[in-house]
């Protein structure tokens, strides 16, 4: 190939390449032009729910085009994690992501995406503080007599889940381990089956998302003895934190944020950190997140998110072997 042809070809492909690029920007810059997906891996009526249908509707309004809740429930968050892990990196497919996101796949022998390579960690929503509940029959009134009780009789309470590797497990196991005390964990499949042992008292405590916990609080019925956050819980300003109680090692909150698909560009990724960050400014965003127990996450950039995600990832990744939970 004669230089000068060798020239104008990569003129013509550096063009092409450069046309590409202006019509991306151009995408970028009218972004969205049509309806964005935004997966919540979990039911209706859960935190990641509540909080996701929240921001989808403040960015509907923002954008003037819809932002559409897609409930995946599944596996652990498996489900509709790995549809986000796995869609086209132009901003349309997005994912609420949270504790369980990073947990499902450590307990699969062939899990369908990997926490940290194949997402793009975009914003933090909010960090949400679980309550430590205690069932009727259970006479202690505080954090200390509670653990006094369990320390006197090793091994004959218990404690609920929503499942093995939940959220709801995990953060009983951490309570667990810094109060020094050995329970039983019973998992179920329901929160109503909570519920009724719980009232039973043959279910003795839990340490659950505040979301799923303060409807077992407000009937009177059942205790609850601190939150698991650095700060006291505005729907339980009475109730202490782990830390007040001497327990500093329990402090441990749920992070519930949005993601992409791992290859998502950083401008995109940039556009959409700002418009959710414009969001989290709003009043009645703060009253919906201060009612589901954690406040927006103004400020928290997502190089930080980025990195809490990775923290997270290596706390549970140490975690699960220690508790007697392989992958599968």
């Amino acid at each position: 190939m004669k230089t000068s042809t060798l020239a104008r070809w990569i003129v013509s492909i550096a063009l092409v390449l450069a046309q590409l690029a202006a019509a991306a920007h151009a995408q970028d810059a009218r972004y969205p032009v049509r309806p964005v997906r935004l997966i919540v891996p979990a039911s209706t009526g859960t935190g990641m729910d509540y909080l996701g249908r929240a921001v989808a509707q403040a960015l509907s309004d923002k954008y003037r085009q819809q932002v559409i809740v897609d409930n995946r429930a599944g596996a652990g968050s498996l489900i509709g994690s790995g549809i986000v892990a796995s869609a086209a990196p132009d901003g349309y497919t997005l994912g609420i992501a949270s504790t369980s996101t990073i947990v499902a796949p450590l307990l699969q022998e062939k899990p369908p995406y990997r926490p940290l390579q194949d997402f793009a960690p975009i914003v933090l929503l909010s960090s949400i503080t679980s309550v430590l509940v205690a069932a009727p029959g259970v006479p202690a009134k505080n954090v200390q007599e509670f653990i006094a009780l369990l320390k006197a009789r090793p091994g004959q309470y218990n404690f609920a889940s929503i499942g093995a590797g939940s959220a709801s497990h995990l953060t009983a196991e951490i309570f667990n381990r810094a109060a020094g005390i050995d329970a039983v964990h019973v998992p179920f499949k329901s929160v109503a089956d909570v519920y009724t042992e719980m009232l039973a008292s043959r279910v003795h405590y839990l340490v659950w998302i505040s979301p799923a916990s303060l409807p077992m609080v407000r009937d009177g019925k059942m205790r609850a003895l601190a939150v698991t956050s650095a700060k006291r819980y505005a729907a339980l300003p009475d109730v202490p934190t782990v830390a007040e109680a001497g327990l500093k090692g329990a402090e441990v909150d749920t992070m519930i944020g949005v993601v992409g698909p791992a290859t998502l560009g950083k401008p995109m990724v940039s556009r959409l950190y700002a418009d959710f960050q414009d969001v989290l400014k709003r009043s009645e965003i703060r009253t919906t997140f201060d009612r589901q127990g954690g406040e927006p996450a103004v400020g928290v950039t997502t190089a930080d998110y980025t990195q809490k995600w990775r923290s997270e990832y290596e706390l549970y990744r140490k975690l699960l072997p220690e508790i007697g939970l392989k992958p599968q």
